[in-house]
């Protein structure tokens, strides 16, 4: 096969980045001050420390919204096609359901959907 064409919109593509990267490097305004590494608080002054843990639980929902939101980008096109394809559709859409409930499932019973 002839890979050339790929392999010149790689390294174009490569360029292109490495480029942006160092002209923003370049002409990016440069800021050395302390507050640059705090939190901005739209203009009040914070009490205390600005730099408290986030919650486990707002990540295990996020990954849980993820994988079903990924689940209906896959539900999706899989309604279109099938009539197509018949019994081998239905029988790997329903092993992918089987997979996701099973996850749900024990997350669930791990008690990882409960807000603590």
């Amino acid at each position: 096969m002839n890979f050339t064409l790929l392999i010149t919109v790689l390294l174009t593509a490569i360029t292109l980045v490495v480029a942006a990267y160092i002209v923003a490097k370049l002409i990016g305004p440069r800021s050395y001050a302390k507050v640059k590494g705090e939190p901005y608080e739209s203009g009040i002054p914070t009490r205390g420390t600005s730099w408290l843990p986030v919650s486990m639980g707002f990540y295990l929902f996020a990954i849980l919204f993820l994988m079903f939101d990924v689940e209906t980008v896959f539900l999706y096109p899989w309604a279109v096609v099938v009539k197509e394809f018949g019994t081998a559709a239905l029988l790997s859409i329903g092993f992918f359901l089987v997979v996701l409930v099973l996850g749900l499932a024990y997350a669930w019973r791990k008690g990882d959907l409960e807000w603590k």
